[in-house]
Order: C-alpha cells, then structure tokens, then sequence
C-alpha cells in the first residue's frame, strides 16, 4: 500500500508503512474525506493520535496547518514508523511521540496538556478497544477543547451505542469497511 500526504505543506510526501501485519493504515480516500469534512478547521488545531501506527492522520492535520500533534503507539516499530514519517515530512516541530499504551495515557492528568481539539482513536480492530478509549474520555471531557472532537475510526461491524455522560454522537460516516463516527461535547459543557 502506497501512502502519501495529501494536501498542505508536505503533499505529495510518500510515508512508511509499519512492517508486519500490526496495524492497518487508513486508507488514503477515506483520509481525503475526512479532512474534506474537516476543512480549514484544521488549522491552529491541537490533536492526540491515539494507536497511531503509520502517524498519517496526524501528520495529515500537521500538513495541513495543525498546531501539534501528539502520537501515542504500543507497539516499537510504530514508533520508530512515525518518527522516519515525521522526518520525511519535516513535520517534527509541531509532533510529540510516545511509546504509551492509550488506556494508561488516558488515566493520566488531561490539565498537564489543556485538551485537544481533536482525539482520534484507531484501534487494533474487534478487540473493543475504541469503546474503552472513548468511555475513558468521556469520564475525563477536559481531555478535550470546549469545542474539541473525539473521532474513532473502526469496521461497521464493530459499532454499537455505548452509554456516554459527556460525549454525544453527532456525525457518522461510512466507506465500504471503515466507518468514522464523531463525537463532541453538548453544547454549553464546559
């Protein structure tokens, strides 16, 4: 699979992919859409790449005018992935890496970082680690901006409500076996 930056600063850059059967890198259509939805909000954005793998997604936002990002990965050759990425790019002023485990990371303090704009969550799949990842969020909003995102990328499949205090659903989307759903803060919680 071939993997490259789609717009911004570093378009066109080709990215490496982690070696193995670890990870499952998004597919470069399904990207493109979700930036489209995204639009220009990107820019001046925080973001928390959580299961991070190949880093395209936030290095995507970085291109195109994110803030940073903070890459989280278990497993060694992400990480090591992510940084050659980041390299290849020129991207690494505005990246944080870290060879965290996403639940540990997620029980931590959110005031040592003043919340993300954006967390997005792709997970090893059928394993119910995005629900986890969410559940955790939602116990903790100020991980997120008052106006800040959660997006999890997953298989159709894998989907089902799950009972949320702070979060809500807002928006789902769905490209052949991959589905986005968002989810957001209610209005006026703070």
């Amino acid at each position: 699979m071939s993997l490259r930056v789609i717009s911004g600063k570093a378009k066109g850059r080709k990215l490496k992919t982690v070696p193995g059967e670890s990870t499952r890198p998004i597919l470069t259509r399904i990207r493109e859409n979700l930036f489209n939805i995204l639009g220009i909000w990107v820019r001046g954005t925080r973001w928390l790449d959580l299961f991070a793998g190949t880093g395209s997604v936030g290095i995507e936002a970085l291109s195109r005018g994110a803030e940073h990002c903070l890459f989280l990965d278990v497993n060694r050759a992400a990480i090591r992935t992510i940084h050659e990425n980041l390299r290849l790019t020129g991207l690494e002023d505005g990246a944080e890496v870290r060879r965290t485990d996403a639940f540990t990371f997620l029980k931590g303090d959110p005031a040592e970082y003043g919340g993300f704009d954006v967390i997005y969550i792709a997970p090893p799949q059928y394993k119910g680690m995005w629900s986890k990842a969410l559940e955790l969020i939602d116990a903790r909003p100020e991980w997120l901006t008052p106006e800040g995102i959660v997006i999890v990328q997953m298989d159709p499949r894998e989907y089902e409500e799950i009972p949320l205090e702070n979060l809500s659903l807002y928006d789902q989307r769905r490209y052949g076996k991959t589905m986005l759903c968002f989810y957001e803060r209610p209005a006026g919680e703070e």
